[in-house]
């Protein structure tokens, strides 16, 4: 049995239909089962990756990381988990690689002179990142345990990365450069081909919206956001929400909704994505950051970073259902599929 350091905190949970009453205990988790399907959370304070059951609100598990995680990825088989060693005063220079089953970290990726590894995704098998300060994405190949590709972006802080739906372009975030990159592959003797796109003050977080047809870019450094025009590569509407430093943006699935998390005031920001209009602002607490949106669409996390938990927002009612307590200063999120 793990030693008790705190004291235990109940929280009622709702999900769905049914409420289920939780016992979160600041302090070691005894590690169960991965559930499925499971919400993965890296804690920035911590440096762990906690493995939640969505079901029940219920920390199983946390797995020791590299210094100061940012984010994670999930393997297309859900068998692994890729977490970005950011650092603190320290830039960080490596990948964590978890087995999900064993949750254990299998081996700790050595990014040699790439420097504050963030925004993960992976495509075909292979996780591809940004290194912050070296202004380049990278990939890396998890079958052969090396990062097997570079493509320097030339911008200053290229921070978060997507790609588009056909796959054939790569969306970089350019916080200190105020623009978004769009790296487009051709079949010329150029293998890639980028547009730089110009937008306002520290573009941080960005989504595309469902039809892959619009990106939008949420600005951290003034209160409004962008959207991008896929094809012509332009922007082509600045809209002001009044936001204090804008960290993440997602749309929800069906593309009706569009969610911000304001950093500065510690809101949660949902606008109807056809009139661009606020819905509603959900006050979060201290620092909310990371968004995740549950594959079908039926409730939200986001972190309370200074809180140290999420919280869960249900997209029918709009209103906050729960928190989770995954450690200190949860930030970035991926969920593990059911099988």
């Amino acid at each position: 049995m793990p030693t008790i350091k705190k004291k235990q905190t109940i929280l009622t949970w709702i999900g769905g239909l049914t409420s289920f009453c939780v016992i979160v205990v600041a302090g070691t988790v005894a590690a169960a089962q991965t559930p499925s399907p499971a919400l993965l959370v890296v804690n920035k304070r911590d440096s762990t990756l906690a493995i939640v059951d969505p079901r029940s609100g219920k920390v199983v598990g946390r797995v020791p990381t590299g210094d100061t995680p940012h984010e994670v990825a999930v393997s297309a088989d859900g068998r692994l988990a890729f977490a970005a060693n950011y650092g603190d005063q320290t830039p960080g220079n490596s990948i964590s690689v978890i087995d999900l089953t064993t949750q254990k970290e299998l081996h700790r990726v050595d990014l040699g002179p790439l420097r504050r590894p963030h925004g993960m995704v992976v495509v075909d098998g292979e996780l591809y990142f940004t290194a912050e300060e070296n202004k380049v994405i990278a990939r890396y190949d998890a079958s052969s345990n090396k990062v097997d590709w570079l493509l320097g972006t030339g911008q200053n802080r290229t921070h978060m990365l997507l790609f588009s739906k056909d796959r054939s372009t790569i969306f970089t975030a350019n916080v200190d450069s105020d623009s978004i990159s769009a790296i487009q592959h051709t079949l010329g003797r150029a293998d890639w081909r980028e547009t730089v796109i110009p937008v306002g003050k520290g573009p941080e977080g960005m989504d595309l919206s469902p039809d892959g047809k619009e990106l939008w870019v949420a600005h951290s450094d003034e209160g409004s956001f962008s959207i991008i025009n896929v094809d012509t590569r332009k922007v082509m509407q600045t809209v002001s929400v009044q936001t204090q430093h804008s960290n993440r943006l997602k749309f929800t699935p069906d593309g009706k909704l569009v969610l911000i998390s304001d950093y500065g005031a510690g809101d949660l920001l949902i606008l109807d994505a056809k009139t661009h209009r606020e819905v509603k602002r959900i006050k979060v607490g201290g620092g909310p950051a990371g968004i995740l949106i549950v594959p079908d669409g039926s409730r939200a996390y986001v972190a309370d970073t200074e809180g140290d938990s999420l919280v869960a927002i249900d997209l029918q009612t709009q209103e906050m259902t729960g928190r989770v307590f995954p450690g200190g200063n949860p930030d970035g999120m991926a969920w593990v599929p059911g099988r």
